[in-house]
């Protein structure tokens, strides 16, 4: 998902509550296409082929639309992880690398995060072990209204897109659950307790 793993982030004249400066979780551009496109291509496998062809045109329109008129230089912009980051992943173990990634989504570092679970995808290691790990953090955090949706849409995106491009997805989800954490989702403590978990 390129327009997650390239977004730099949100300037200073959209930021909000909870939504800092280089943020890109909640209605960011990319989350945003993300969640839409997937909507629609769910809502086209459902539909006749009128609606189907409908649907599929909105979510080009939407992906198209973000990227070019709620601002940003994407084509120039550099995706996530760059060379820099990837350098700093001094492991191979599939561990380790869960541990560094966390630890990075802990301290919002959205380039660590995204550098240790592409190393473990380069690596070949299962993506349970990730998919796992950031479940925890879709549910705990806030998400600005989009943590568990856009969890969600990279599940899905991921087992809809070939095996060269599916690691995108999870690069763009570590991404955005590093920019997100530390805004618990409302209710999440409420719910544990009644639960006992």
């Amino acid at each position: 998902n390129q327009l997650v793993l390239r977004d730099a982030g949100r300037p200073e004249k959209q930021t909000s509550a909870g939504k800092p400066v280089g943020s890109v979780h909640g209605d960011s551009i990319g989350v945003h296409a993300s969640d839409s496109a997937n909507a629609w291509r769910n809502m086209a496998a459902v539909s006749n082929q009128r609606n189907t062809i409908a649907c599929l045109i909105l979510a080009g329109h939407q992906v198209a639309y973000d990227r070019t008129s709620r601002g940003g230089d994407f084509l120039n912009w550099e995706p996530y992880p760059t060379p820099a980051h990837q350098q700093r992943i001094d492991t191979n173990a599939p561990k380790k690398l869960l541990a560094m990634a966390e630890s990075a989504i802990r301290n919002n570092d959205q380039a660590a995060a995204c550098a240790a679970i592409a190393k473990y995808g380069q690596l070949g290691h299962a993506e349970n072990g990730v998919f796992n790990l950031l479940l925890r953090f879709a549910i705990s955090e806030d998400g600005a209204l989009h943590a568990e949706k856009y969890f969600q849409t990279v599940a899905d995106d991921f087992a809809n897109t070939r095996k060269t491009l599916r690691w995108r997805h999870i690069l763009g989800l570590a991404r955005v659950t590093a920019s997100e954490y530390g805004q618990k989702a409302p209710g999440y403590q409420q719910a544990k307790e009644l639960l006992g978990v």
